[in-house]
């Protein structure tokens, strides 16, 4: 509750400097756009917002925007635990798609827009392209890790009572790497919602990242402002109230969690 209040203030008084910096005047329109810092610059971009929601269209866009995040992040999660559990299985795969892996995972994803755009168009295809390249490197790093991790007793106690294959898989080497997977679904999410915004604003129709597009397009400071904040929002309820969560319920479990 404490930690809610906090939050709630801090953005009061984020609104509370912007209304104060609205009506003094201090900065001329040449420094700031007109709708940023105005006498009715929050007024315009808070009736925007919600004359969006109540005409459905950024409830529109935010459907369309969370069906390709989902879709793109099964995917990206998918492949990099597949991945990730070739490159801590053998070590020849580590060798060489391991390292190719981890040069990727260095490479920002809008990067390979260019190339979504060549290969499928501008599109669904080349969106879902990229939000998963966003997504995959990252997972596919942690559950590497994940499963490199695995103390070896636990290994041999398991084999020795005739675990092997698929069953060791799934009794043992999976639960003790939770912990590891948890995290890297964290990061994975948030490099795969950035990659997906980025491709909204090139390549695609729909979704919240052509609503700004739009507004760039038009001069529409409100706009842009009032799908920014949806943005924000958005982020912020998925990564604290989905994975923060599930990370601080597997860390508790596990025994592994840090009181500072």
């Amino acid at each position: 509750m404490i930690t809610v209040f906090r939050r709630v203030l801090m953005s009061a008084i984020l609104f509370i400097i912007w209304e104060a910096i609205s009506k003094s005047g201090l900065f001329p329109a040449i420094m700031w756009p007109p709708l940023l810092f105005s006498s009715h610059g929050e007024a315009t971009v808070l009736g925007t917002l919600f004359q969006g929601i109540a005409d459905g269209r950024i409830l529109e866009a935010t459907g369309r925007t969370l069906s390709r995040l989902a879709l793109g992040f099964v995917i990206a999660i998918t492949v990099g635990l597949t991945l990730g559990y070739l490159i801590a299985r053998f070590k020849w795969v580590d060798d060489t798609l391991g390292f190719l892996v981890s040069a990727l995972q260095s490479v920002p994803s809008i990067v390979w827009l260019p190339l979504a755009i060549v290969w499928f168009g501008l599109g669904e295809t080349a969106i879902l392209f990229i939000v998963t390249i966003g997504a995959t490197w990252t997972m596919t790093v942690s559950a590497s890790t994940g499963f490199k991790n695995v103390p070896g007793l636990f290994l041999r106690v398991a084999k020795t009572m005739g675990s092997s294959g698929f069953h060791l898989l799934r009794t043992v080497i999976l639960p003790a790497s939770v912990p590891h997977l948890i995290s890297g679904l964290r990061v994975a999410w948030a490099f795969a919602w950035r990659a997906l915004m980025a491709g909204e604003l090139v390549g695609a129709s729909g979704g919240l990242g052509h609503l700004l597009e739009m507004g760039r397009a038009l001069q529409s400071m409100d706009l842009v402002l009032s799908v920014m904040i949806i943005i924000g929002v958005i982020g912020t309820i998925i990564d604290n109230q989905v994975f923060m969560r599930m990370e601080r319920s597997v860390m508790k479990k596990w025994g592994i969690s840090a009181q500072l």
